[in-house]
C-alpha cells in the first residue's frame, strides 16, 4: 500500500506518516526498488495503534519505547506489559480529572440556562419570539 493510500485510510498526512517512521513510532516501512514506501498490513496495524494511542494523549516518548521494546522480541514482554499498565493508570487518572471538569461545565451551563430562563420570564424576551415577531 502506498503512503498516499495509508494517509487517506487513517486520515493522517503523509508528513505525519514519515515522521512516525523517522522517530520510531512505527517500525521501518519496507520500500520498493524505486525507494517508495510499501506499507504492509502489519505496518497499517502499527499506524492504527499509534494513532489510537496518540489520540488519547499517550506520550510520543513512551510509544517510541514500546515500539523499540517490541522490536527486541519476547524477552521484553514483561517490560512492555509494565509500560502499558502504567499508561493505563495514567489514562484512568486523566479520565477522572476530565469527568470532574465535565461536571463543572455542566453545572455552569445549567446555571446559565436558569438565568436565561429567568430573564425570559421577567422581560418576556425570547430569541425565538423576537425572531418570530420580526418575521410578521
Amino acid at each position: 500500500m502506498l503512503i498516499a493510500e495509508v494517509s487517506e485510510k487513517f486520515e493522517l498526512s503523509q508528513d505525519t506518516l514519515r515522521y512516525y517512521e523517522r522517530v520510531g513510532l512505527i517500525p521501518r516501512v519496507n520500500r520498493k526498488n524505486n525507494g517508495i514506501r510499501d506499507y504492509t498490513e502489519e505496518d497499517c496495524r502499527w499506524v492504527e495503534f499509534i494513532k489510537c494511542m496518540r489520540g488519547v494523549g499517550l506520550p510520543v516518548e513512551t510509544l517510541i519505547d514500546y515500539v523499540r521494546l517490541f522490536q527486541q522480541g519476547d524477552e521484553t514482554l514483561e517490560t512492555r506489559k509494565e509500560l502499558l499498565v502504567e499508561q493505563h493508570k495514567e489514562l484512568l487518572t486523566r479520565m477522572a480529572d476530565m469527568q470532574k471538569v465535565l461536571e463543572r461545565l455542566e453545572g455552569k451551563i445549567d446555571r446559565y440556562d436558569q438565568m436565561i430562563g429567568t430573564a425570559h420570564q421577567i422581560t418576556g424576551f425570547s430569541p425565538v419570539n423576537f425572531a418570530e415577531s420580526k418575521g410578521k
